[in-house]
């Protein structure tokens, strides 16, 4: 059995727990219909591609795989906060940091160290620096200030920054122009004159067809008939959860979710094909169940409910 557990008595080692690499490698990222197209337009044109979706239904994912796919390295990765400013797009200063030291040294930073030490570049900084074709991830940006979309835009019409701090001025040329993806979970909160400049593009929640070809690639163990046979019980199982026709859940579990599911009643040694007809399942099968729906449900309230499936 690959399902280790943990005891409240005794003392054990932690034991080795081979990870799924195929869960997160992105030349198994299977684009639903619609987006390779929506990618070339945004590349053909120069411009952001912004994807919208419910959370969890591979819009991060696209951005390691277009990398993947252009030999462009590692995609460099930039986190929108409420707080986030313009500057932030570029890099970072610490200028708390740096005030610390200045007030215990007494030899002042040449612009140089002050550079190492406290300047951290980041998203359109660090590709503007690098000189070179990169894919940067502005995830989440609907969570930002109304204004730093349209920051985004400007910055591509630039290629160029400034870094007052150490007085130095980075630029790069139109043919390293940076692949800028964004996601948002809705385009409501983003300004009319920034959507009419970016390439757009809605990911659907994948079909129970798209669903199956998704699990089949990232997970082993599934490949013959009976895998198959049990992985539409899954499919089936998780579709009557998001339905909302027998639980109501706050936030419904998405791809990614549905994918660790799989992963972990596979290593609990779970026959999934028993999720047609719960009613039948033995004591102990509904007690790994239960567990198994941990992986499901982010608040007290879902996992009680998906529970309260197994009647008791």
């Amino acid at each position: 059995m690959s399902f280790h557990l943990y005891r409240q008595s005794g003392q054990h080692e932690l034991p080795e727990i081979p990870l799924n690499e195929k869960i997160n490698d992105p030349r198994l990222y299977l684009p639903p219909h619609g987006l390779v197209g929506a990618v070339n337009v945004a590349i053909n044109l120069g411009q952001p591609l912004l994807l919208t979706g419910e959370p969890g239904t591979g819009k991060t994912q696209l951005a390691h795989h277009v990398a993947y796919y252009f030999q462009l390295g590692k995609v460099i990765v930039f986190n929108a906060q409420t707080t986030s400013t313009a500057k932030d797009l570029f890099y970072r200063y610490d200028a708390l940091g740096h005030f610390q030291y200045s007030q215990t040294q007494a030899e002042p930073l040449t612009p140089e160290q002050v550079e190492k030490k406290y300047i951290h570049y980041q998203g359109l900084g660090a590709a503007i620096r690098s000189r070179s074709r990169k894919v940067v991830l502005l995830d989440e940006i609907d969570k930002a200030p109304r204004d730093l979309p349209n920051d985004v835009l400007a910055a591509l019409e630039d290629l160029r920054f400034d870094v007052p701090e150490v007085g130095k001025t980075f630029e790069t040329t139109p043919e390293n122009r940076p692949l800028i993806i964004m996601t948002s979970n809705s385009e409501k909160n983003l300004p009319d004159a920034f959507l009419r400049r970016v390439a757009y593009f809605h990911i659907e929640f994948p079909s129970d067809a798209d669903l199956l070809r998704i699990l089949q690639q990232k997970l082993d163990g599934f490949d013959a008939e009976k895998g198959k046979k049990q992985l539409d019980a899954i499919i089936g199982h998780f579709g009557m959860i998001r339905a909302k026709d027998r639980v109501k859940l706050k936030k419904p579990p998405a791809t990614a979710e549905l994918i660790q599911w799989a992963n972990l009643l596979r290593k609990m040694e779970f026959d999934a094909a028993k999720l047609v007809n719960l009613a039948a399942l033995s004591k102990e099968e509904k007690e790994q169940l239960s567990l198994s729906y941990s992986v499901l449900a982010k608040n007290k309230d879902d996992l009680n409910a998906l529970v309260g499936l197994l009647g008791g």
